[in-house]
């Protein structure tokens, strides 16, 4: 399916911003700041902007998931590639498979190299 490039997945929104009514729905730290630019407001933490950053799919309600991920006219697709197979299934060995050592040793290797954490 990969290889085919038959395989996608609907990317869900990072962030929905609301003040007053005006309600958008942005997918990166750069289009929220853009948003919030064009909305007027200067600060983050203000009471007159409402910030949700959504952490999965279940964080969202019915209708929400609906018009920002599922619907056909509105959602974003992402065609799922792969370079190098045999690359790719050491790396999944490596941080899923059962063995422990392994995945310790690349995460304390690749710590500090670590640019988009989500804690």
């Amino acid at each position: 399916m990969i290889t085919g490039g038959y395989l996608y997945i609907a990317q869900p929104p990072l962030y929905k911003i609301q003040k007053g009514k005006e309600l958008h729905f942005v997918y990166t730290d750069q289009e929220k700041e853009a948003v919030l630019k064009k909305m007027g407001v200067k600060d983050e933490g203000s009471a007159e902007v409402k910030i949700q950053r959504y952490k999965g799919l279940g964080e969202m309600n019915p209708g929400e998931l609906w018009d920002t991920t599922m619907d056909p006219a509105n959602r974003i697709l992402k065609q799922v590639t792969i370079e190098d197979i045999s690359d790719a299934d050491h790396m999944f060995d490596v941080l899923m498979g059962s063995e422990v050592a392994p995945r310790k040793k690349w995460i304390q290797t690749h710590a500090k190299a670590v640019e988009n954490l989500d804690i």
